[in-house]
């Protein structure tokens, strides 16, 4: 089961990629046609930013994700010794190599993984959740992101980060080309034309959306498994459930990054309070969703 779901995971990478370079190249090409009627050259130059993100993003993804969310590393177990230890703990059960560690100074109680592989991975907890987790709670979560971390569900986030982030840029510059008066003059006045040109606005428009949906549910379907994962590592449903239990009362945190906020435990700018008629742009699973499933297990 395990080896099957790493094996699914590195196939989603190259689904996710080629998604998200499809959805790249089409903005690309509505901005070229929009204000330099080339299509064309649009995605040439979409496709630059896109494989310069890319390129940052996995050759750097654990120092850009903790810069994005302030996080502080820590380099031995005296700094933060259960912390530490329980990290240590938690990989060697699951088998791979120990991850960087870090800190991030916020008084919800949250944490994530991030990196390309086991290899080059990190976990970061806030200090909310050292303050109010117990160890037994504490190995719930840990075992929660060492399971992302097995999975290969890092490298598949840091991918549609990078992306997301590409799509971004370029919707913002195709806005602000906009803005500023970018827009060729001598538009095509025949019906086509017109049809071409609202196509095109759409697109730029509705592109950030798409992209975030898509990462959402990435991030929904992995956090089931990475729930069942944790079980497996510490043979203790209970931490687990105990601490999503006490996430569930957590107050959003104060300075959360909305681009990873896929990549937390549990929805860092939400938690509980989810919005009526919002789950279909959740982050994350319901928690007593996730609490019910543990619970049956």
């Amino acid at each position: 089961m395990l080896y099957q779901q790493i094996a699914r995971n590195k196939r989603k990478t190259v689904l996710v990629m080629v998604g998200f370079f499809l959805l790249v190249a089409l903005i690309g090409a509505a901005i070229g046609y929009l204000f330099a009627r080339s299509a064309m050259s649009g995605v040439i130059i979409a496709g630059v930013i896109a494989v310069i993100y890319m390129a940052v993003m996995i050759g750097q993804s654990t120092e850009v994700v903790m810069n994005m969310n302030n996080a502080r590393e820590i380099h031995s177990a005296s700094e933060a010794p259960e912390l530490w230890h329980v990290v240590e703990d938690m990989a060697m059960v699951a088998q791979v190599p120990m991850p960087r560690v870090f800190i991030v100074n916020d008084p919800s109680p949250n944490a994530f993984a991030t990196g390309n592989n086991p290899e080059h991975a990190a976990v970061a907890a806030t200090t909310g959740l050292l303050q109010i987790m117990n160890r037994e709670e504490l190995e719930g979560v840990m075992g929660h992101e060492m399971s992302h971390v097995r999975n290969y569900d890092i490298r598949l986030q840091t991918i549609a980060l990078a992306l997301s982030a590409a799509i971004s840029v370029l919707v913002n510059f195709a806005g602000n080309f906009w803005w500023f008066g970018g827009s060729r003059d001598d538009d095509d006045d025949s019906a086509g034309g017109v049809l071409a040109i609202i196509g095109s606005i759409l697109l730029i428009i509705l592109a950030p959306l798409a992209a975030t949906i898509a990462q959402m549910a990435l991030s929904r379907n992995r956090e089931y498994l990475a729930d069942a994962g944790s079980v497996e590592l510490t043979r203790n449903p209970h931490g687990l459930i105990s601490a999503l239990e006490k996430l569930k009362g957590a107050e959003p945190m104060q300075a959360a990054n909305p681009d990873s906020a896929g990549l937390y435990i549990s929805d860092p700018e939400l938690n509980a309070k989810h919005r009526p008629f919002a789950h279909l742009f959740d982050t994350h699973p319901p928690l007593d969703d996730r609490i019910k499933r543990l619970e049956e297990m």
